[in-house]
């Protein structure tokens, strides 16, 4: 039987991490305005149990940084965070590959490399946003339709992807995810001991790859040219701001 001398230590640990860890996970990188902010694909689960706002700054313009975006999946150019978690081990592509580009909303994007679960494209406005959206059953896995009479136990979500040009040529990419599931303890002890930690750490993994791809491509000029290595040191610089500044 766990007696009060580990109870308590484990109680006064999990409070601190609610009340000064938690908060900043749930904003790493964001304004206080980018945080409160209302943002397309908000209202697809409405009674959110609970939110995310993460920002970054890119060193490319909102039409550079779209085709990276837009390609995205597990079954297209994998998801530029750590790939031996998220794809299969196979890595996400270096390139912008035209034959991806083609996405609209409804399409589904694989989000595991078996295709077993997928993402439903929510809102998809280039070059500005890109919302996706995931029903899964628990614990089975399986994506249900939300159009049609939930499951006992389920989870689902937005990932959005929202992108402003900068007066300077960059883009502010910040990145909001709302979540809903049932039952509700199950699903915010999940949230809160797996699903936060978990989105942070891969979700700044990808900012950082963004980052380094969108500053090479946008320093290598026209077709042909190849940038220079101080070019590239730039953008891989550019790769480790996530700031709570735009800029």
């Amino acid at each position: 039987m766990i007696g009060k001398r580990v109870l308590l230590p484990l109680a006064a640990m999990g409070a601190g991490y609610a009340a000064f860890v938690r908060p900043r996970i749930r904003r790493w990188g964001a304004t206080r305005d980018e945080a409160a902010a209302v943002y397309p694909g908000d209202s697809a689960i409405p009674e959110a149990d609970s939110q995310s706002t993460m920002a970054t700054t890119l060193p490319a313009p909102p039409e550079a940084v779209w085709p990276w975006l837009v390609q995205m999946g597990c079954d297209r150019a994998g998801w530029y965070s750590w790939d031996r978690l998220d794809n299969g081990g196979r890595p996400s592509a270096e390139r912008i590959v035209p034959e991806w580009q083609d996405l609209a909303a409804g399409d589904r994007v694989d989000s595991a490399p078996s295709g077993a679960t997928y993402f439903t494209v929510a809102e998809l406005d280039a070059p500005r946003t890109l919302v996706l959206r995931s029903d899964l059953e628990i614990p089975t896995g399986r994506p249900f339709d939300p159009g049609r009479p939930y499951p006992r136990a389920y989870t689902q979500g937005v990932w959005g992807f929202h992108l402003t040009p900068l007066p300077d040529g960059r883009t502010r990419l910040v990145v909001r995810t709302r979540g809903y599931g049932r039952p509700r303890p199950a699903d915010w002890i999940a949230g809160f001991l797996l699903g936060e930690p978990a989105h942070l750490i891969m979700q700044l993994r990808q900012f950082r790859n963004l980052a380094r791809r969108v500053g090479r491509t946008a320093s290598q000029g026209p077709p042909g040219h190849r940038a220079g290595p101080e070019a590239e040191r730039a953008g891989a610089r550019q790769a480790g701001r996530t700031g709570s500044e735009p800029g």
